[in-house]
């Protein structure tokens, strides 16, 4: 099964593709740019929403639903928000479908226009500010602490599945506030929530930084991020947190009495991540067999395979297994097909990531033992029966940290400290022994001038764009690598998705 999936170092993208299909994980659709999400690729995207749902949660956060179409009039109301978004948005402009006279099928009804177009949800904050407005009269209403689970449009023909699609998943975290200092404290703490489901939960170690002005979201007055290194060099942005100011309170004029009866405008903020989060786990941790899922978001964290086949006496020894692990809230499937041989078993679940693979014999019944194997490793050894359950559950949090250790690495041996253009190019185009021909490069850590002609130079020049600011940078008086001129400090480069 591991020979239908292309190697890693001789076509990245091709593997990845591989990947996406051979794990089952989503498939082509009918619709241009879309993509259908199957079930084992959603329910490692149901893994992710209910533990960042637990999160929100346990920070106040409820969650409600707005329209998917939104007035077009709305987007007109803040004009960076418009500019940013008008290329991508899906226009609805009928209501309605009629029979073809020329007996074609059917056609729009030209007489079904709609007065005002609507636009299909790119992103949520004016039909939500809209509402907003009805919602909030006095301090006594704020904090508004509101996330929203839905599906947005941007409309996007070049598709890489859960990495860019015209639709996709995600959440919108939405909130109001009474001050500036309450708003800012909102988005670094959503900030930090998203650093720690990354590293913590998808076992992907991130950077926290702050967008540059030529990178911030459109409406924004700051964006922050975290941004992960993917295995062939490239950065991917795994989520982001904007402090919009009083922007779309102005816009949607939304205001409040303060506590000393004073009018003024509601400080807000927005966050969110997506379904290209399922992307990201994908390239961080999958090998050339296969998908390597953490066990945290896995699935199915442990399959049973009965050898050679199944049996009422193994049936009866992976019951109790089964009922031992369950107890210790792990998730795990007796794969009890008879039409499949074990190793072919063996090669599906390592193919679907599942990471850790139990194997029961007849012979290990009478020695009173199975054999375990883990995915990240494939390595395998015997446990006595009456302590599996506590053999696999320490098993699971060792590949989890292991997952986690191992990215780290990969991240910390191609990050890069440059100081002039010429190494700064030669990192960025040039291949690396034993990676993709496609090698980004990796992170790249240097000194601008703080322009936007220098930024959108550069990138013109390498394709590499400033992923973030680090926030747990320090000062570093240097000179800008394509400029001279004077820098304050380093910021992150990459090629990124």
């Amino acid at each position: 099964m591991a020979k239908e999936i292309t190697n890693r170092a001789e076509n990245y993208s091709q593997w990845y593709q591989d990947i996406v299909k051979k794990a089952d994980l989503a498939d082509n659709s009918a619709v241009r740019g879309c993509m259908v999400i199957k079930p084992n690729g959603y329910a490692i995207w149901e893994n992710m929403r209910d533990q960042l749902d637990r999160m929100f949660k346990e920070t106040g956060h409820v969650n409600a639903y707005f329209p998917l179409f939104i007035p077009k009039s709305f987007l007109s109301k803040e004009a960076k928000h418009v500019e940013g978004f008008a290329k991508e948005c899906a226009v609805v402009t009928h209501h309605r479908l009629m029979n073809d006279p020329n007996g074609e099928g059917v056609i729009v009804d030209p007489e079904s226009k709609l007065q005002e177009e609507l636009i299909v949800r790119p992103t949520s904050e004016t039909i939500i500010w809209d509402a907003y407005r009805s919602w909030i009269q006095s301090y006594r209403d704020l904090p508004l602490l509101i996330n929203q689970w839905a599906n947005v449009v941007r409309w996007e023909m070049r598709v890489r599945m859960f990495l860019r699609t015209a639709e996709f998943l995600w959440q919108e975290g939405h909130t109001a506030h009474a001050t500036r200092q309450e708003a800012m404290e909102e988005t670094l703490r959503i900030l930090d929530i998203y650093a720690k489901f990354a590293e913590e939960y998808m076992a992907v170690p991130v950077i926290k930084g702050i967008k540059t002005e030529n990178e911030r979201f459109a409406g924004a007055d700051e964006t922050f991020c975290i941004e992960a290194l993917m295995q062939d060099g490239k950065a991917l942005q795994a989520g982001t947190s904007h402090f919009l100011g009083q922007n779309f309170a102005k816009a949607f004029d939304v205001k409040f009495v303060n506590d000393k009866n004073e009018e003024e405008f509601v400080w807000a903020t927005s966050w969110g991540v997506s379904t290209r989060l399922v992307g990201g786990l994908i390239m961080a941790h999958s090998d050339d067999s296969g998908l390597v899922l953490p066990p945290k978001l896995a699935p199915v964290q442990v399959a049973i395979v009965p050898i050679p086949k199944p049996s009422p006496e193994i049936g009866e020894v992976a019951e109790k297994i089964m009922k031992a692990l369950r107890d210790k809230g792990i998730s795990v499937k007796y794969d009890k097909d008879d039409q499949k041989r074990p190793g072919f078993k063996f090669a599906e679940h390592e193919m679907r990531g599942v990471p850790v693979r139990i194997g029961i014999g007849k012979r290990d019944l009478e020695n009173g033992q199975v054999e375990v194997a883990r995915r990240d490793t494939k390595e395998k050894s015997f446990t006595p029966l009456d302590g599996v359950a506590d053999y696999v559950a320490n098993l699971l949090d060792d590949i989890q940290q292991n997952l986690f250790n191992r990215a780290k690495k990969f991240r910390e041996e191609n990050t890069t400290a440059v100081d002039s253009f010429d190494d700064f190019k030669a990192i960025v185009e040039a291949p690396k022994e034993g990676m993709p021909e496609s090698w980004g490069g990796g992170f790249l850590s240097a000194h601008w001038d703080g322009t936007t002609e220098t930024e959108l130079r550069i990138k013109e020049l390498t394709k590499a764009t400033i992923r973030c600011i680090p926030l747990d940078g320090e000062e570093e008086p240097g000179q800008c690598i394509l400029t001279g001129r004077p820098s304050k400090r380093r910021v992150l480069f990459a090629k990124a998705y």
